[in-house]
């Protein structure tokens, strides 16, 4: 299993980020972590500290020459605008030069200062920043190196903005992927692209934000990952536990999972031939429609992986109107305000990758195991040569 551990604040000296588990001999260098990091800060409607802050990354353990040790891989993000912080964030005793006392709705400020007793919420407030999501994606850099061995990708698509949806259902093939990171708002369907942007212009004239839908596709998943006999292996559970853990996500949704809770059945699932040519991580059967989304009964069944997001709009926005009231004094006011996007819903089509991948590549090591690259994907290799045998039929 892949496990991994993220550490820092938002206006911190910097993000840190160990992941455990991963086999020796993966290739990797920095330039594959700053591509996701990157494309992590994509998207029309993004804030001013988009451009400021630049991802410096150091990886500090677990890589040499270019490859995997074995051991936990250690990466620091380091924060470029720490020396405007150093008085507000630094770990020495002493005070701050302001206390943030009126809680912003739709964060988790308030709760996070009743729970731990603190009266800034900036104590809440830096931890909980999207700001983490940064060494997520440095993490699910990793997973998606090793599910690349075993001939897995990963990619996702932004497929609604605001009220503004995508008229077409067609899906993006993994060779798609430059093309929509080149969309302003990643969005696959070019002729939605101008709707969105316009959208965001009027959201941000007036101050507001804008939610939106993100959907995340896997391709050549293996059969198998993931389990029927534990409920707390079942690959969906993972998947949703995962992708509802980020920050703003308000529900998750794997294949049709919506609409088909008012479909009858006979119109609900996927059918199933059989082809030897074809569905080779599936054992040869196949399934022409993706309604459960590539998972059946708690394990992938070797078809189109497909998940959805959905985001709220930011709670932080250009204008003062939430409601709120000051800790201290009791009385009525308004939430501060902190630098803001008017979406991230683009940016988190790209976090939505990297919990997807730790998810499966997680899963994927604990079927194929392997202290080594090579054993993994011999193992991997093994396994689906052997799928199209394992139910021939019953034997004496």
């Amino acid at each position: 299993m892949l496990r991994f551990l993220t550490a820092g604040e938002s206006h911190g000296q910097a993000l840190s980020v160990i992941v455990e588990g991963l086999p020796a001999g993966l290739r990797i260098t920095e330039e594959d972590f700053q591509r996701d990091l990157g494309r992590r800060r994509l998207g029309y409607g993004r804030g001013p500290r988009m451009r400021f802050e630049v991802d410096q990354l150091r990886i500090l353990g677990g890589v040499r020459h270019g490859r995997t040790l074995g051991g936990p891989v250690s990466v620091e993000i380091a924060n470029t605008e720490w020396p405007k912080w150093v008085e507000e964030m630094n770990p020495a005793p002493g005070l701050p030069s302001k206390q943030l006392t009126a809680p912003r709705p739709g964060h988790a400020d308030l709760a996070g200062m009743q729970k731990y007793g603190f009266d800034d919420a900036r104590d809440v407030l830096e931890r909980a920043s999207a700001r983490e999501t940064a060494a997520r994606v440095v993490a699910g850099v990793l997973a998606k190196a090793l599910l690349k061995t075993i001939g897995v990708d990963v990619l996702s698509h932004v497929v609604g903005l605001g009220d503004v949806i995508a008229s077409s259902d067609s899906r993006p093939l993994p060779s798609d992927l430059d093309a929509i990171d080149a969309s302003e708002v990643r969005c696959f369907h070019e002729a939605d692209e101008a709707a969105m942007i316009a959208a965001i212009k009027a959201a941000a004239k007036a101050g507001d934000s804008l939610g939106g839908v993100a959907e995340v596709l896997a391709y050549n998943v293996p059969v198998g990952l993931g389990s029927h006999v534990h409920w707390d292996r079942k690959i969906d559970g993972l998947l949703a536990q995962a992708l509802m853990s980020i920050q703003a996500i308000k529900a998750v949704e794997l294949g049709e999972g919506i609409n088909v809770a008012a479909r009858r059945g006979s119109d609900a699932h996927d059918a199933i031939t059989f082809d030897s040519g074809e569905a080779v991580t599936a054992g040869g059967y196949v399934r022409e429609t993706a309604r459960a989304g590539g998972i059946e009964g708690g394990m992938t069944s070797g078809a189109l992986l497909v998940a959805r997001l959905y985001m709220k709009p930011l709670a932080s926005l250009n204008k003062p109107v939430l409601a709120t009231v000051d800790v201290a004094s009791k009385e009525a006011t308004v939430s501060f305000k902190e630098r803001t996007d008017v979406t991230a819903v683009p940016a988190m089509g790209v976090v939505a990758e990297a919990m997807t991948a730790l998810v499966l590549a997680s899963e994927a090591q604990r079927k194929f195991g392997g202290d080594s690259v090579a054993e993994f994907t011999r193992n991997h290799e093994s396994y689906v040569a052997h799928l199209g045998e394992t139910v021939s039929g019953p034997t004496a």
